[in-house]
């Protein structure tokens, strides 16, 4: 009974004290229990939205790839849609038909091998899209095993000790290894070699990834498929790839036409993307496309006969929304190959002159420029003793600023650093307003005797 007690002052000491002005009969809400009876739509609307100002200004936030500005022509566009849903597309059918066009479009923006329809679908974000693609990975690798009449009680899955924790979810999710390559000195990401060195029959696939989070490098797909390729000339084993291509997939096509990391590779067998990174959608939507059909193992799609109509499905979710597809649709056809092309570039431009400007300032070392994806990190310099990253991070909090920092993983733990990610809706302008930041809290930084803060009393932060 005490305990009853206890708990029962605690919810309460949590309740939300009404201002008088709201003129409600109960001066106090609670917050983790229904109220006993309804309030005027427009109270509970400043509640809510006065609590959510102590959220940070997303257009401040350099450390999340997610899209957060879109035209408001697109915003309109979704508000029309937020009553679709995504999964009936017998009563929603031009919903679905923009769903495939923007799967074509994909296709071939990734150079897919012609055919009627291109094999693909959206899905809720890129984790979705890659967990859809290890499926489909572990379904064929089992089927041709048992083919041959081999064992397949044991897969596993190659990439480097960059990939984002979704694909370590999927690894525990669905009973597959994963073999992490990991960091090696200035190594940041997956090497040819090292992918190699850890396939084996069992191997359903190596992830490359187009655009490390940790810091924005591109690894080299093109060498790993090569290195693939010599692999299984010596061994007999065909070891697919899948390109990760989460933020790349939608940078590379339009600013690097000439790097070759997509279908053009035979090894290539599926590729996934973010459409609320760089495909400049508001959350959640991603793609996944498949070479063709073989890529995909017919026994992995559903066929639902769902109101009045059969549909072939494939997905983790069921229910969902098709504002953001429709969204995609909108930016395809808005914007077009070289309105993306001009976007990304914008973004390379801002992201490689701020990243020039800010190891103008002295005490950092950039590992990276920003010349693949828009986005690079940078550390301090081994004779900076008297602050760390950490301090820089949260000193640029005070002006809003969301830079994250972080260690790197298993073998570089020791190297800490930033990040800046540069969206659509960061320019040149809000580069200056970070580049006086920075120089405003390296000033009284550089005054401290010591760092106050580490990576275990920062704010968290996880790729």
């Amino acid at each position: 009974m005490a305990l009853k007690h206890e708990v029962q002052e605690l919810r309460q000491a949590a309740d939300l004290l009404v201002a008088p002005l709201y003129s409600l009969e109960a001066e106090r809400i609670p917050r983790h229990t229904l109220v006993e009876n309804e309030m005027p739509p427009d109270v509970a609307y400043q509640i809510v939205h006065d609590e959510l100002m102590l959220d940070g200004n997303a257009r401040l936030n350099v450390a999340t790839f997610v899209s957060t500005w879109m035209e408001p022509q697109a915003e309109r566009l979704m508000a029309e849609c937020l009553d679709k849903n995504m999964i009936d597309k017998d009563e929603y059918p031009q919903t679905a038909a923009l769903e495939t066009r923007c799967v074509n479009i994909l296709a071939d923006l990734w150079h897919a091998p012609r055919q009627e329809e291109a094999t693909g679908c959206s899905t809720t974000g890129s984790s979705e899209a890659a967990m859809l693609a290890g499926l489909a990975l572990k379904r064929r690798w089992r089927n041709q095993r048992l083919a041959d009449g081999m064992p397949a009680d044991r897969p596993n899955i190659v990439m480097g000790a960059n990939v984002q924790v979704c694909w370590e979810k999927f690894a525990n999710y669905w009973d597959v290894e994963m073999r992490l390559v990991p960091m090696e000195g200035e190594t940041y990401h997956l090497t040819p070699d090292r992918a190699v060195g850890q396939c084996d029959e069992n191997t359903i696939a190596v992830v490359a990834v187009l655009g490390s989070t940790f810091d924005g490098s591109y690894e080299p797909v093109a060498d790993i498929c090569a290195a693939l390729d010599a692999f299984e000339q010596d061994s007999g084993i065909d070891v697919p790839v899948h390109v990760d291509g989460a933020s790349g997939g939608m940078v590379a096509p339009f600013i690097d036409p000439d790097l070759v990391w997509d279908f053009r590779l035979p090894r290539v067998a599926s590729i996934n993307t973010s459409g609320h990174k760089y495909g400049l959608v508001y959350p959640g939507v991603g793609w996944i496309v498949w070479r063709d059909v073989d890529a995909l193992p017919d026994e992995l799609i559903f066929r639902v006969n769902y109101l009045g109509d059969t549909m072939p499905t494939f997905a983790l979710n069921f229910s969902r929304p098709g504002a953001q597809v429709v969204a995609q649709y909108y930016n395809f056809l808005r914007l077009g190959f070289e309105g993306y092309r001009r976007v990304q570039q914008y973004a390379r431009d801002v992201a490689t002159g701020l990243a020039a400007r800010l190891d103008e300032l002295g005490p950092f070392d950039l590992l990276t420029r920003g010349d693949e994806l828009p986005v690079f990190a940078f550390a301090l310099k081994p004779e900076v003793d008297n602050y760390s990253v950490f301090d820089l991070s949260l000193a640029l909090r005070e002006r809003g600023w969301q830079v994250p920092a972080y260690t790197f993983p298993e073998n570089r733990t020791d190297l800490a650093a930033l990040r800046v990610v540069v969206r659509r809706g960061f320019t040149h302008d809000m580069a200056d307003l970070l580049v006086a930041d920075v120089k405003r809290q390296l000033s009284r930084l550089e005054k401290q005797p010591e760092p106050t803060h580490d990576a275990s009393s920062a704010t968290a932060f996880a790729h």
